[in-house]
């Protein structure tokens, strides 16, 4: 729109100038040089002895010093052929000289008007214009540059008085999606503008409260339910020899449970921003990869060496942990984990050797509370991978699952260079 706005401009400044300013100056200086033409035939000219052609007739009546006549080879040698032809100039000097005369401009360091008059076609006629030339800046091009500059300025200025809030509210938007809340919003900008930063700020806050009410209510579930399960705990292991099957089977639940509340709790964490320093992704995975190679019977490994990013080491060897986990649960024993860079990213990837997931239910794992189909059982609490998607995003990078084509599921995460510091 404001394009638009600028180039009807623009062309309404050119035809309101050329017609009301270049037009009438063109006039008049036309008619100038036609009457000083007039002058040289009113009262025809004579060829004499001291006089036998009829261009130094002309020269010989002439009183203007300025103004110079030419043969046509004179002409010619002088540039006429290189004179730019104008077609309404030409139509006003015939007008003014009762015929068709031709005219034409020659540019450079002075400009020179020449002229064919209808009075005798077989001469040019040279006329310089003194203080015209390239150097000088036309008013016509002066005024649209100030115009069009100053238009562009404004245009400039007043979308970029539009678009900053809603930068900032992108910028806001995409803090949110990560988990991390800004405060309120300024309220600047158009009306509609204004109206959506409060709609947002409202939003933003709600969900800041929600986060806060669902962290207190399974912080306080999680409490609650560690402290039966140790009375339990403590319980079994008063129970008598006779009864250890079921002690042993009492334990291995309570560790199942406990598991699960680490879960939930992780789950709920939104101090990602916290404790980040800067870490090689790979270095992460050569210390998981060393922590868990006595219980991975083949593991493949391939690293090269990554660029440090802002991270949280801590909830990434959870990431890189999880991931392992699930490779270790549903594959048949090997467990391949690499990395490596692109152009705008770096990445790592686990894979594992098992029965894979159907491509339509994939896109399912990362939601909370849902596992697998039956090919990779149904173990845990479900969140495991919506954990992962969580710390991922939260670090401005993504996850994506995908079948490997000789079997097995593969895990790519990726996080972008331009969080490096």
């Amino acid at each position: 729109m404001i394009g638009s706005v600028l180039l009807i401009n623009q062309l309404v400044s050119y035809v309101t100038v050329a017609v009301y300013v270049i037009k009438p100056t063109s006039q008049q200086l036309n008619e100038l040089m036609g009457r000083q033409i007039n002058q040289l035939f009113i009262d025809g000219v004579e060829l004499t002895a001291e006089n036998p052609t009829f261009a130094e007739a002309l020269r010989a009546k002439s009183r203007d010093d300025e103004l110079q006549i030419f043969t046509p080879k004179q002409a010619r040698e002088n540039g006429v052929e290189q004179a730019v032809y104008y077609g309404f100039l030409s139509d006003q000097m015939s007008e003014q000289l009762g015929g068709e005369a031709d005219v034409r401009i020659t540019s450079g360091e002075q400009y020179l008007v020449w002229v064919r008059p209808p009075q005798a076609p077989s001469i040019w006629i040279r006329i310089p214009l003194p203080g015209v030339s390239d150097s000088n800046i036309s008013p016509l091009t002066l005024y649209l540059l100030v115009i069009g500059a100053l238009s562009v300025l404004g245009g400039w200025l007043f979308a970029r008085q539009q678009s900053r809030p809603l930068r900032r509210l992108q910028r806001a938007a995409i803090s949110v999606s990560q988990g991390q809340y800004p405060d309120p919003l300024p309220l600047q900008g158009s009306a509609e503008v204004e109206a959506v930063t409060k709609a947002f700020n409202q939003m933003s806050d709600s969900m800041k409260q929600l986060e806060a009410d669902r962290a207190l209510l399974m912080a306080g579930i999680s409490h609650d339910l560690r402290t039966p399960l140790t009375r339990i705990r403590l319980a079994s292991e008063m129970m008598s020899e006779q009864d250890e099957y079921l002690q042993q089977g009492i334990a291995h639940d309570i560790e199942d449970m406990d598991e699960i509340i680490n879960q939930f709790i992780a789950f709920i964490r939104t101090d990602q921003q916290e404790n980040r320093v800067d870490c090689s992704l790979s270095e992460l995975l050569k210390e998981v990869a060393e922590a868990e190679r006595h219980r991975i019977s083949e593991l493949e490994t391939d690293f090269e060496p990554l660029p440090e990013l802002k991270l949280n080491p801590v909830a990434f060897k959870r990431v890189i942990g999880n991931l392992v986990e699930n490779a270790l649960r549903y594959g048949n024993g090997m467990v391949r984990l690499s990395c490596g860079q692109s152009s705008e990213a770096v990445w790592f990837s686990i894979e594992d050797n098992g029965p894979g997931i159907p491509d339509d239910k994939i896109k399912d794992l990362f939601q909370p509370f849902t596992q697998g189909d039956s090919a990779r059982g149904s173990v845990g609490s479900g969140l495991g991978l919506a954990i992962v998607r969580r710390v991922v995003r939260g670090h401005g990078g993504e996850i994506r699952l995908s079948n490997r084509i000789g079997g097995g599921l593969r895990a790519q995460v990726s996080l972008p260079l331009g969080a490096v510091d």
